[in-house]
Formats: C-alpha cells, sequence, structure tokens
C-alpha cells in the first residue's frame, strides 16, 4: 500500500513539475527573443551612427542645397533617402503600407495621424523595414527627420520597443535615438505595456531593462 501511495506521490510531483516547466518556456522564448531584438537595435545604431557621420563629411553639396530648398516633405525625405542608400542598400516598397500594421508596446495601433506613423517605408538589408519622416524644423536644437528601423521587417510583433526603433535627425547630421532627454522615470513608464515604447530606443542604449 505504501509503495502504491509512494508511485502515486512521485507521479504528481514529476506532473507538477513538468506543469512548471511548460508555464516556463514560453516566457524564455520571449524573453531571449527580445534581448536579441535589443543587441540587433543596438548594432544597428551603431552603424547607423556610423554612417551619418560618413555622410555628412562626404555629402555633396549640391544634395546638400537640394535638402535645403525643397519645400515639401516628400521632397526632403527623397532627398534623404538619397543620401542613406548607398549605406543603407534600401529600395522603396510600395506595397509595403498595405501590408504592414505597426503597434505600441501598450497594443494601441499607431494610426495614419500618429507623430510615429511613417507613410513613405523602404526595405533594406536582411528585409529590415526603414521608414523616414520629415518633421522640417531649422533649428539646429530640434530634429529635421525621424527614422524608424523594424528589426525582423513584416515578421512579427512590429511593435514599437520589441522590434522597432527610431532615431532623431538633426540638420547638423547628428543623431540621437528617441527618448533621449526624457526623464528616467517618464522613459520606464513609456518602456512598458502601459506605454508607447518609442523611447525604448534611447531606453535600451543605456542599459535599461526590458519587460518581459
Amino acid at each position: 500500500m505504501k509503495k502504491r501511495f509512494w508511485k502515486i506521490e512521485y507521479s504528481i510531483t514529476v506532473f507538477v513539475v513538468f506543469a512548471i516547466v511548460l508555464l516556463l518556456i514560453p516566457t524564455s522564448v520571449i524573453s531571449s527573443k527580445e534581448a536579441a531584438y535589443i543587441t540587433k537595435w543596438n548594432e544597428t545604431y551603431n552603424k547607423i551612427d556610423y554612417m551619418f557621420t560618413a555622410m555628412t563629411a562626404q555629402a555633396d553639396s549640391d544634395i546638400v542645397k537640394s535638402l535645403n530648398k525643397a519645400k515639401t516633405n516628400e521632397q526632403r525625405e527623397h532627398l534623404m533617402i538619397e543620401l542613406a542608400k548607398p549605406y543603407l542598400r534600401i529600395y522603396e516598397d510600395n506595397k509595403l503600407s498595405k501590408k504592414y500594421h505597426p503597434h505600441y508596446l501598450n497594443g494601441n495601433k499607431v494610426g495614419k495621424k500618429d507623430p510615429f506613423y511613417f507613410e513613405r517605408l523602404y526595405t533594406g538589408q536582411n528585409g529590415m523595414i526603414i521608414g523616414i519622416k520629415d518633421i522640417k524644423d531649422e533649428d539646429i536644437f530640434h530634429p529635421g527627420f525621424i527614422m524608424m528601423f523594424d528589426m525582423n521587417g513584416l515578421k512579427g510583433p512590429n511593435m514599437w520597443g520589441k522590434d522597432i526603433y527610431a532615431i532623431n535627425i538633426f540638420v547638423d547630421g547628428k543623431i540621437t535615438p528617441i527618448g533621449t532627454g526624457w526623464e528616467l522615470e517618464d522613459m520606464k513608464l513609456d518602456c512598458s505595456d502601459k506605454g508607447t515604447g518609442v523611447s525604448c530606443s534611447y531606453y535600451y542604449r543605456i542599459g535599461g531593462e526590458f519587460n518581459e
């Protein structure tokens, strides 16, 4: 009888342990994926930073003049993409706008009127999706463009703070990750399931931890 009870207790213990393992596996997989996205973002940012440093030093004066004279957002965005093409190997893909539906970290869809909605999308290396948006400002202390990068392209989750990150581009060629200048507590809140996730671009650059 004791032997039988021992077998039952043993079976229950094994079952409980197995159930716990099953519960932990998805979290582990998600965590490793998000860690990979962050690593890729940091690598991408370093390349972009180098690219803009080189681009600023070697930019054709005629292109720079054209950029300053451009009258519409679309013209300025096109010129900026032309400058970046040799470095990012990108091309415009009009079909992307119909297939690509990004969301914020809190689950809300990015609307067409939102400041982080990108009308024109481009495909880069390894299927990365790149968006650029002109926010023309003559003040050197404010960005002239925003450029976003979806680390794994059309593959999910297509969410800010998960696989989507972005930079500010200033008129003098300097760049900063979105979130630069924010208070730390504001970044922590935004880089959670209660926020948009846009400031994660900077938060993860300074060693912030991602939320599982």
